[in-house]
């Protein structure tokens, strides 16, 4: 991740050239009066060290501070917006002793960079978020490495709350990556169903499912995970507009009560690779576009007659429920082929 390291001291510098010689995609900022202790690379500062900082800020995942904390919380105080979209923040003394997690320690990887930083200088990584310091698990923590979206992120406090004072939680779980998370810890019971764990005693719910949750089932304690497990196998005329496209995807997500923010990728024919409503609907949804050559969809064995109009066009005999298929790793095919106006859409579940 792109990681800006900014110091202010002379022994900051030559601190700071340590890390960025260790950390990939890392530049050092320095003092232009240090510039000569810190190593090749380094940028010198002239400006206002603020200014710096707020042009950085929306472009960098992570920021290491030289210096000290009181300086760092009043310079970030009016950049900040949310845990889930603010960069991770660690601060250093510059004699290396500590590293300090003072921000996004856990979706924005703040824990893990000071853990870093403490490994390359030798420091003690100073970590105050209320999981790691009782050694469990969170929930915030497990949908980021598996790369889940959470419904909403200010049930992530209620839940970890009651995991630190051993309140049982009622899991849900489709995908069966939450039991060997937790390996045991906190008082977590596992359930078949939704219904069975809205129906539990449990003071907290978790469900990690792609599909929409029905309004009798919502409630303040329950957290949602949305692991990215559904594919979009999309075909379209020329000329088909984002919105167009948008409309037939999320209207064949609600046909099957699955969310979108569990669309993990459209995938469609590599002649659409450039097909501008077909990238702007990626775009907009936050996904990848992925394009698959007739050969390989061609080779993809599928229920639905051949196109016609796909064959004479890109010579394949089709392309949503093939590109689906491919996209999804031979997952299962959720929704076959619809038509409708000028796209065809086809959804695919990874196992």
């Amino acid at each position: 991740m792109p990681i800006a390291i900014i110091a202010i001291t002379g022994n900051g510098a030559r601190l700071g050239t340590r890390m960025r010689e260790q950390l990939s995609s890392a530049e050092l900022y320095v003092l232009a009066k240090h510039h000569g202790k810190a190593g090749k690379g380094a940028i010198p500062l002239h400006g206002e060290l603020r200014e710096l900082v707020a042009t950085l800020w929306p472009q960098t995942d992570g920021f290491i501070f030289i210096m000290a904390t009181g300086i760092v919380v009043r310079m970030i105080a009016s950049l900040l917006v949310a845990k889930d979209v603010d960069p991770a923040v660690v601060v250093m003394d510059d004699a290396g002793k500590f590293a300090i997690s003072l921000l996004s320690g856990h979706l924005g990887g703040g824990n893990e960079l000071a853990e870093r930083a403490a490994f390359i200088t030798g420091a003690r990584a100073v970590i105050t978020t209320a999981t790691d310091a009782g050694g469990l698990p969170s929930f915030d923590m497990l949908a980021k490495e598996n790369g889940w979206a959470i419904d909403d992120l200010s049930r992530v406090k209620i839940l970890n709350s009651l995991l630190l004072e051993n309140g049982k939680i009622a899991v849900a779980d489709t995908t069966g990556l939450v039991r060997p998370y937790f390996h045991g810890r906190g008082n977590l019971v596992f359930v078949d169903s939704f219904v069975a764990a809205f129906r539990s005693d449990a003071a907290g719910l978790l469900f990690v499912t792609n599909s929409l949750v029905p309004p009798q089932l919502q409630a303040d304690r329950l957290l949602v995970l949305r692991p990215k497990n559904l594919f979009l196998g999309v075909g379209c005329n020329s000329g088909t507009t984002g919105e167009e496209i948008e409309g037939v995807i999320l209207s064949g997500l609600r046909r099957l009560l699955l969310s979108p923010a569990s669309v993990a990728a459209i995938a469609t024919a590599e002649a659409k690779r450039g097909e501008p409503g077909l990238v702007a609907c990626a775009e907009k949804l936050g996904v990848p576009l992925l394009c698959y050559s007739s050969e390989e969809l061609n080779n993809v064995a599928v229920l639905s007659p051949p196109s016609e109009h796909a064959l004479a066009a890109i010579g394949a005999t089709g392309v949503a429920e093939p590109a689906a298929l491919l996209a999804s790793g031979g997952g299962v095919l959720l929704l076959k082929k619809v038509k409708s106006g000028n796209v065809t859409l086809a959804i695919a579940e990874k196992n």
